[in-house]
């Protein structure tokens, strides 16, 4: 039956030279592009990455009900959206759409994958506005939806992620409005929000007590006064470049130990804060800023 499936599959692609070991007289589980549980012998990863292949993701893909991981990447003629019978996909942990030409609304379908612990669906032409429902996928330690087309305010449903969430690409994409306000309890390790029209104030995502590392929130809209600001030990890495962030550097930075620091073409006033490792930062930017004193020109009078 597995192998029948799989022939479908071959077949809808036209019979591609990259499924050529696809032969039906030989064992499936030595097939290219599958992966068999080496105890069951049942096929539980199908990796499609860097293919000539052209057309839609089969319907027959939702037949491999013992995938647990599912990923096409690098496939520049993949077109059409993702089907309906992926939800069939019970076991599914790991789903990866990346850089292909697929198109349309994210399905809100997705939401019934509840095993999905990594969702990637990067580098498309998805369009239209992020599905609320993504939230009931309880599981999730990430979700990548950057260098799509998406439009909308972020849904105030991903507020209430997995506690254990730990990382959200939405960069490169047409967002506005605010931040969920439910981001406040959340330990993020990991936010690129970079590249959208996303407004309002961020300060619910620092604070000594959080675990993040890297936030990108540069060129955005976010307005807010940065001046007591708190920021965690563990961060590594702050772009705030290309906002209308107000106030002056907290003296609280000297005290962090980063690799990259942005905060360029913002609205920024008072000295900027000497002693500690801010000066030792593999890349420090202060550049245009209304009246950063110790800035590089033009933003000292």
């Amino acid at each position: 039956m597995t192998k029948k499936v799989l022939l479908k599959i071959k077949e809808s692609f036209n019979n591609p030279y990259h499924l050529a070991s696809w032969n039906p007289d030989t064992d499936c589980c030595q097939w290219y592009v599958v992966e068999c549980d080496r105890k069951t012998n049942r096929i539980n990863d199908f990796h499609l990455f860097a293919a000539n292949v052209s057309g839609q993701i089969p319907k027959e893909i939702g037949q491999l009900p013992y995938l647990e991981s599912l990923t096409f990447h690098k496939i520049t003629n993949l077109t059409g959206n993702i089907p309906a019978s992926i939800v069939k996909l019970t076991k599914l942990k790991r789903l990866t759409v990346s850089w292909t030409n697929i198109s349309g609304p994210i399905p809100s379908f997705l939401s019934q994958l509840e095993n999905l612990t990594s969702l990637d669906l990067s580098f498309n032409n998805f369009s239209g506005s992020i599905p609320s429902s993504l939230s009931q996928l309880r599981n999730l330690d990430g979700i990548r939806l950057d260098r799509n087309k998406l439009t909308g305010s972020i849904p105030e449903s991903l507020g209430n992620l997995n506690p254990s969430f730990q990382y959200l690409y939405l960069s490169h994409n047409e967002l506005s409005g605010t931040i969920p306000r439910g981001w406040a309890d959340l330990n993020f390790t990991l936010i690129e929000l970079n590249r959208n029209k996303l407004q309002g104030d961020i300060s619910l995502l620092l604070g000594k007590n959080k675990t993040i590392q890297i936030l990108d929130l540069s060129r955005n809209m976010f307005q807010f006064d940065i001046s007591n600001m708190e920021f965690p030990d563990s961060l590594t890495n702050l772009d705030l470049n290309h906002n209308m962030i107000t106030g002056s550097l907290p003296q609280g930075l000297t005290q962090l130990r980063m690799y990259g620091f942005n905060v360029s073409y913002n609205r920024l006033c008072g000295p900027i804060p000497q002693g500690g490792s801010l000066q030792n930062f593999q890349y420090t930017e202060y550049f245009h800023n209304r009246c950063l004193c110790g800035a590089p020109l033009p933003d000292c009078k």
